[in-house]
């Protein structure tokens, strides 16, 4: 080989090279070594072909057919015949003639005729990614035209490993900022509401005009829906997280935040909720954060059970307190009832509310979980 052959054999690694270094379009780069393949090595022909996550051929990228030829032709090759040969047993394969080769599957109609083939597997680390091959080169392919397309074929496994590690990493990425975007919106903008609806309730309860008064309590209200909307922002947010917390841990955090705000005691049971399927866990959250702020802003200072407990295919909720209590009768749909009943009822659930002037108040909540 002429020192000036090597000198140029030498540029196209480096320009390879720097291409996987430089260049974050992993087509970019795989088209820009299929054409330093082709022309460094004076065969008419060069293509790539990458694997997708089944082993079936996802991506052909060609040189030397043109436009007119390639649509012709139609479909790009799917592996088998030699093509598929390199890649199942890793080798690389040099060919006086492609049709010679006992693998060889012919060509398509409208496909130009090939003699000369060299074929080479992109490989990283364990993993087969594809095929990097030259067909039709004037006296066939030698030894130095064999190493130059083997360290092309390296530098591409190293850029679809690449490519696909970072698609990777990024897809993580995104899972931790929606949990990130979930945690904030928790910890910072549903306290500030919180904290909104408690001073609007408090005002409420000292402003003399009965007028101003509801006009505060319907804001206050209207606060606790969009806490709710909020919350079940939240755990969408949170659905693709491998780490999302089960129906126990998201009632101990509802709890906790509740208290943080309220002086009242809140006492949380628990049986057979492990199993509890996430969509049926999200309702009783829900559920279980709407009937303990209503008691919490309406039946006083009395104490508060929350008991879930999982049995038959179905959750049973139960917010008790023993606070003010009120009548129950057909039009009571004050205090968030009827949000409550409108959902469960969506659910194919049922409710049971029960509750004496002066005893407080039970809530029983029935969702069926599958």
């Amino acid at each position: 080989m002429s020192e000036i052959n090597q000198v140029e054999r030498l540029s196209t690694l480096i320009n390879g090279a720097a291409a996987v270094v430089g260049e974050v379009d992993l087509d970019r780069v795989l088209r820009r070594l299929v054409a330093e393949a082709r022309s460094t090595t004076g065969a008419n022909y060069a293509a790539l072909g990458v694997l997708g996550s089944h082993g079936v051929l996802a991506e052909f990228i060609h040189e030397g057919l043109s436009s007119g030829v390639a649509e012709q032709i139609g479909s790009f090759p799917q592996g088998r015949g030699v093509l598929g040969t390199v890649v199942r047993e890793r080798r690389t394969i040099v060919l006086d003639n492609i049709a010679d080769h006992p693998d060889s599957f012919g060509f398509p109609e409208h496909h130009p005729p090939m003699g000369s083939f060299l074929g080479v597997p992109i490989v990283a680390g364990d993993e087969a990614f594809g095929n990097l091959y030259l067909t039709d080169k004037p006296n066939g392919f030698d030894s130095s035209d064999i190493e130059l397309v083997e360290a092309l074929a390296t530098i591409a496994g190293s850029a679809i490993s690449t490519a696909r590690l970072r698609d990777q990493l990024e897809q993580l990425a995104i899972v931790q900022d929606r949990d990130r975007i979930a945690r904030d919106l928790h910890d910072s903008i549903i306290q500030d509401l919180f904290a909104i609806g408690l001073s609007l309730q408090s005002l409420s309860e000292r402003v003399p005009e009965e007028s101003s008064a509801l006009v505060l309590a319907d804001s206050v209200d209207r606060l606790d829906e969009a806490v709710e909307s909020l919350r079940s922002y939240i755990y969408d947010l949170r659905s693709t997280s491998a780490t999302r917390p089960n129906l126990q841990q998201q009632l101990e955090a509802t709890v906790e935040r509740f208290q943080s705000a309220y002086p009242n005691t809140v006492e949380l049971t628990f049986e057979d909720v492990d199993d509890v399927n996430p969509a049926t866990a999200e309702q009783v959250v829900l559920l279980a954060s709407e009937a303990l702020s209503n008691a919490l802003r309406h039946s006083g200072l009395g104490a508060i059970s929350i008991t879930a407990k999982g049995r038959d295919n179905h959750v049973n909720l139960v917010v008790e307190d023993t606070g003010r209590g009120f009548v129950v009768d057909d039009s009571t749909t004050g205090m968030g009832l009827l949000n409550m009943r409108d959902r469960v009822q969506r659910l194919e659930g049922e409710i049971e509310v029960r509750s004496v002037p002066g005893q407080g108040t039970t809530i029983v909540f029935t969702l069926p979980t599958n």
